[in-house]
């Protein structure tokens, strides 16, 4: 399974991206998170400043067979890079079973 965090403005682009490179099925939930920068601090116009340590983060799930991992990894990373900081983490995953409901087919004819 490839998951990626992502830039929430990013999401049509990476979906897209994903889809030119074969990769149709995925999962994307809203999610709020932080990363090494701990969030942002926004100052506000009397000066007063305000820390959001979590930020609104988009995250994609697609389980993809074992030699198409790096081709959708490749894919995100081009779609989401913005060259700031807070563009993402993709975590790679090993999946131990797929089940496909409608058939009951396994592992990759469920993929």
């Amino acid at each position: 399974m490839v998951m990626a965090i992502i830039r929430p403005e990013r999401l049509e682009q990476v979906k897209d991206a994903l889809a030119a490179a074969g990769f149709h099925g995925m999962t994307v939930e809203h999610v709020l998170g932080r990363g090494g920068q701990r969030g942002v601090v926004h100052v506000g116009r009397g000066g007063e400043s305000v820390t959001v340590d979590m930020l609104p983060k988009v995250k994609i799930e697609a389980v993809v067979q074992d030699e198409a991992v790096q081709r959708a990894v490749e894919a995100i990373v081009a779609a989401a890079r913005t060259g700031h900081i807070g563009d993402g983490k993709i975590f790679v995953l090993p999946v131990e079973q797929v089940i496909r409901v409608r058939t009951g087919e396994r592992d990759s004819a469920a993929v």
